[in-house]
């Protein structure tokens, strides 16, 4: 018998409104996923923005953290997911075409089972 594989969810609702939070699950999700453990960052609200092509390329960094754009291309390339609300884009008028590679749309139903079945849920 396997075991379980440890989950953590990190829900990020901000951009450059507050670089320092936005900053914060990526830096979190690499350092789980350095771990062994899979993460999953779901962003709402202005956290939509940083999924938006080009977005993040001139954001400035917050709280001493590597630029966001390295941190969200290392989170995905070590396997890390990133989840999109897509109520929260079509609130913004950003549509899924322009959303960065690897960026998969959700909505509350799906976010509600990955909360369940995570071992630990970080909103930001």
């Amino acid at each position: 018998m396997s075991e379980k594989q440890e989950k953590i969810l990190y829900i990020a609702t901000h951009a450059n409104d507050d670089p320092e939070k936005a900053h914060l699950p990526f830096v979190l999700g690499n350092a789980a996923l350095a771990m062994e453990i899979k993460a999953t960052v779901v962003l709402q609200s202005n956290g939509v923005y940083l999924a938006k092509k080009g977005f993040v390329d001139h954001m400035v960094s917050g709280g001493g953290f590597p630029p966001i754009k390295k941190l969200m291309e290392d989170f995905t390339s070590l396997g890390g997911e990133i989840k999109v609300c897509k109520p929260c884009i079509a609130e913004r008028k950003i549509d899924e075409s322009d959303l960065i590679e690897g960026a998969e749309t959700t909505a509350g139903g799906a976010v509600n089972i990955a909360a369940i079945e995570a071992d630990a849920v970080f909103v930001f």
